[in-house]
């Protein structure tokens, strides 16, 4: 059973849902794949700002309360950063001695039968015509190091309601949000291996294949052969 939702997660859900199912049309599948005995890793493809709302709305829906891993700052906010924390969302600090408390932060909500949610790609994807790019090996990482599954959840839709780098939502009329998750990605080969650069790469490239694969029979459109790599391309914005 995945542990019961905190009544935080309820009271956000009530302030948010409503916007959200008044402005989406909801295309959900694959919800089975969802494990309900034991923790797990969520990794989904990132367009719009708006994309960890349809995230978060697709696993509460299926009974999961989602814990992001957040950027340090925002706990900082007034207000905001109190009411992150206090649904266990996962700071994020970039260097220094608190990078890791990211990690063992994540470790405890996956030990306790949580699920964590994470956009591998670490950024709005820089590919021009919106397909995965290639993305930090932190949620293999993860995956590999506490023996969890990683679960693909391909979404497109979202950047109708809320346009890439755009703040303004087009609310009306209603958009189709397609989400659909995939069996857990098969990561056995790599499990018990010595978690170095080559490794947690092949891994890293496997788990967005299966996101990109899971995405064009979504836009039923074919994705570029290599994905966006920002090291190479350039940054894009």
């Amino acid at each position: 059973m995945a542990p019961k939702t905190p009544a935080g997660f309820r009271a956000a859900a009530a302030l948010v849902k409503p916007a959200l199912l008044a402005s989406t049309r909801r295309n959900w599948s694959g919800g089975e794949n969802l494990p309900k005995d034991r923790g797990f890793i969520a990794v989904s493809n990132h367009v719009t700002y708006a994309d960890p709302f349809t995230f978060a709305h697709y696993l509460y829906d299926h009974g999961f309360a989602p814990h992001f891993l957040a950027k340090a700052p925002l706990f900082d906010i007034p207000v905001a950063g109190k009411f992150l924390a206090h649904l266990d969302q996962v700071p994020v600090h970039r260097g220094g001695s608190q990078a890791r408390d990211a990690v063992e932060a994540s470790a405890k909500l996956l030990e306790r039968g949580d699920s964590i949610a994470v956009f591998p790609e670490g950024t709005l994807t820089r590919d021009p015509d919106l397909w995965p790019m290639l993305a930090r090996t932190g949620a293999a990482r993860m995956a590999l190091a506490y023996d969890v599954p990683v679960v693909p959840i391909a979404q497109w839709g979202a950047h109708r309601l809320l346009p890439q780098y755009s703040k303004r939502p087009s609310l009306f009329p209603r958009k189709t949000v397609t989400v659909k998750a995939g069996p857990p990605v098969d990561l056995e080969e790599f499990r018990g291996r010595p978690l170095d650069i080559e490794v947690l790469r092949a891994a890293t490239d496997r788990i967005m294949a299966t996101l990109t694969s899971m995405l064009e029979e979504i836009r039923g459109e074919t994705a570029p052969a290599k994905p966006w790599d920002m090291r190479r391309e350039g940054g894009g914005r």
